[in-house]
């Protein structure tokens, strides 16, 4: 089994993940302006924590992994930056609290350091899959959002997933591939949670 077949063997939760209701008002242009700008800011804190997360696991990686993840920490990296520079453009306070979805994925996380490298290099992959998707069922978004859907869509974010996907499955050759199952699992439940924190309020 791939990393890439978890989504088929757990699709309810896959679909409730990639298809939810702001991601779909993104897509009409109904999303409730305070519930989009909720959403960024707290994925800015996500990005910084991720970025914690992702150093940490750099640091017990493989060598065949070492160079996706010191890209992708790059990128996160400047992610940050673009966030940054949005939030001067829009007047978001990007130091605001996290809100509990936000505060438990980071937890989450932080739960992954103590993880075989393997289940975790699965869960990474799992929340950059889940991202990925989540934002191409949105494309291309509706306006004012197109630019933050396309943003979010590149090509080349697309080949780091896949890349994230390789380096995944080697790692888990010789593993216990059925170990690193209730880590995506967690993964897509947290997904689940963070958009619900932005819409509920809202709807």
């Amino acid at each position: 089994m791939s990393v890439v077949d978890l989504p088929t063997r757990h699709a309810a939760g896959w679909d409730r993940a990639t298809r939810h209701p702001f991601l779909a008002a993104v897509a009409a242009g109904t999303v409730p302006e305070a519930a989009f700008r909720t959403w960024l800011v707290q994925d800015y804190l996500f990005v910084g924590d991720l970025l914690r997360f992702q150093s940490r696991l750099l640091a017990r990686a493989p060598r065949a992994a070492q160079a996706i993840l010191v890209a992708g920490a790059a990128a996160l990296v400047d992610e940050l930056a673009w966030f940054e520079k949005v939030a001067v453009e829009e007047g978001l306070d990007l130091s605001a609290t996290r809100l509990p979805a936000t505060a438990a994925y980071d937890r989450l996380l932080t739960g992954l350091d103590g993880v075989p490298v393997p289940e975790a290099l699965t869960a990474l992959w799992a929340l950059e899959r889940v991202y990925l998707d989540a934002w191409s069922f949105a494309a291309p978004g509706a306006e004012p959002y197109r630019d933050f859907v396309a943003h979010w869509t590149t090509p080349e974010f697309a080949a780091y997933v896949t890349e994230l996907a390789t380096v995944a499955d080697e790692a888990l050759a010789g593993a216990d591939r059925g170990a690193a199952e209730p880590h995506f699992v967690a993964v897509v439940e947290a997904e689940i949670a963070f958009w619900d924190m932005a819409w509920e309020p809202a709807s």
